[in-house]
């Protein structure tokens, strides 16, 4: 099987692809007949799916797998504890099951990248979702020790009490565009006459 297209995603850590990719390649394979099972890069292609935040597809690739392979693998265990984690929102389990397993050379840099993009994700959570939040809260959805939270939200220009242990969130202002070009009001001018005669 030829998994170049694969091998280029992942060398040019273009991670949004993965999922993609490998679906593809695997309806292809499937649809020429080739027994492929055994030689799929599973744990890639669940973390492929983790990384686009796809779980529902994740999951169902994780039903069609063999069971052989679920049970005999030990980082498709570990991608499929990082889905887990994410189906039951349990924010601090999804950094543990990261940290957890060993990853691959082929697996660390897209488990790297996703932890990244999760850190991020949850940032902007706590952003907009709260106004006040403890640094212990802070530090499990960001997934890294109380100092480092603390550190990290500091730098982001939120403000730390550290008697009360409590973080005050920084909104950031919303930004809106309203572009107003000559030929939009022409035509809203020509509607409103329409309208009016």
């Amino acid at each position: 099987m030829d998994f170049s297209l694969l091998s280029e995603a992942l060398t040019s850590k273009s991670y949004e692809k993965v999922a993609d990719i490998c679906d593809e390649h695997m309806l292809q394979v499937a649809a020429e007949g080739v027994a492929f099972q055994d030689d799929w890069p599973y744990a890639i292609h669940l973390l492929g799916h983790i990384y686009a935040g796809d779980i529902n597809s994740m999951r169902f690739l994780w039903k069609s797998m063999p069971a052989t392979l679920k049970e005999g693998n030990p980082e498709v265990i570990a991608a499929w504890k990082i889905g887990q984690k994410l189906w039951m929102r349990d924010y601090g389990g999804v950094y543990e099951a990261i940290r957890g397993y060993d990853w691959s050379q082929e697996a660390q840099g897209l488990v790297a990248a996703f932890s990244d993009l999760y850190t991020k994700n949850m940032f902007q959570l706590l952003q907009s979702a709260y106004s006040t939040i403890s640094i212990q809260d802070t530090a499990l959805f960001l997934g890294m020790s109380e100092d480092d939270a603390t550190t990290f939200v500091q730098q982001q220009g939120w403000a730390v009490d550290p008697a009360s242990q409590m973080v005050t969130v920084k909104k950031q202002p919303i930004v809106t565009e309203q572009k107003l070009d000559a030929s939009k009001l022409q035509n809203l001018t020509e509607y409103v006459f329409h309208l009016e005669h």
